[in-house]
């Protein structure tokens, strides 16, 4: 089992920033991915960043390209989702992932284990 706990979220301005963390725990011997996925009310889960578990690959949806920034540190099981130039259009509950096969997908099923996600409140 892999436990995921996010933190960070809070009420911010628009134009803001906010910093998101997830400390991984538990059975973490694999080369994991990470993701980061938003749900709005009322919308689906949407991918926003993945990571893949050298840090060297990277992407993140159309929306967020430019503002956020992923980031992972392996020796302390923790990744990271710097926020910036935020828009009311990013409030919603954000949730981190680890997909154990590595495969930095896009697509929610491709993932194994999720946190209880951190809500972010952007305000205009």
């Amino acid at each position: 089992q892999v436990q995921l706990v996010e933190s960070g979220g809070g009420l911010v301005q628009a134009g803001g920033s906010l910093r998101l963390s997830c400390a991984v725990s538990g059975r973490t011997f694999s080369r994991y991915a990470m993701g980061w996925f938003r749900q709005a009310p009322g919308k689906e889960r949407e991918f926003v960043a993945g990571i893949s578990w050298s840090g060297a690959i990277t992407n993140y949806a159309d929306l967020v390209k430019g503002r956020f920034t992923i980031s992972r540190d392996n020796a302390k099981n923790t990744g990271n989702l710097q926020m910036n130039s935020l828009k009311p259009e990013d409030t919603a509950i954000y949730y981190c992932a680890v997909d154990l096969g590595g495969r930095l997908g896009t697509t929610k099923s491709w993932y194994d284990y999720w946190g209880q996600g951190t809500q972010v409140t952007v305000s205009s």
